[in-house]
């Protein structure tokens, strides 16, 4: 066994690698592609000229929002309640940036969940969910508040990413340099 990985019995009574649940594993992976997505959308559609692909792709990211928001939401309960809370892997310092990082991501995601609906509301236009069927926040549209929600929802979106990225960076430093197993505790068995 390496030095530092964290081992304890499982339900049989084998020596095994400490895991999260299936479940939190599958929620925390989901959050990630879809942040990916949205953002990889978010950032092409401005290079597409209006009347093309561009109301499609803005669609997309907004019926993907809304799929963020359930996953957040799910994941979020399922955390407080049932999901399965690991020992820390870190001590220290690290440990506290660990812990102030997925914390600091929860808020800004519920942050950007929150303005996304509220951006949404202020263009008061409709889009389709998923290609399916139309919905529409109001029938309004307020200029002021929808350039004051964009803003923010950019500005948030920017430091989700470099969080996440950090975080990233960070679980990789932990696989490949540490060695340590932190990484492994997020992906399946």
């Amino acid at each position: 066994m390496m030095a530092g990985r964290k081992f304890m019995r499982d339900h049989s009574g084998r020596i095994a690698l400490v895991h999260y649940d299936r479940a939190t594993i599958v929620l925390h992976w989901l959050t990630v592609a879809l942040i990916l997505v949205l953002f990889a959308l978010a950032e092409s559609w401005g290079f597409l000229p209006h009347g093309s692909l561009r109301k499609e792709f803005q669609s997309l990211h907004i019926s993907l929002g809304i799929l963020l928001a359930v996953v957040l939401a799910v994941r979020l309960g399922w955390r407080a309640s049932r999901g399965r809370q690991l020992p820390a892997s870190v001590t220290g310092l690290q440990n506290l940036a660990a812990k102030a990082v997925q914390y600091a991501l929860y808020l800004l995601l519920t942050v950007q969940v929150t303005l996304g609906f509220l951006y949404r509301w202020a263009q008061g236009e409709s889009f389709m969910f998923l290609g399916l069927f139309p919905i529409q926040f109001s029938t309004s549209k307020n200029s002021a508040l929808d350039d004051t929600f964009g803003s923010y929802h950019n500005t948030v979106a920017w430091l989700i990413i470099i969080l996440a990225g950090l975080h990233a960076t960070a679980a990789l430093i932990h696989y490949y340099v540490l060695k340590d197993g932190v990484l492994q505790r997020m992906l399946p068995r």
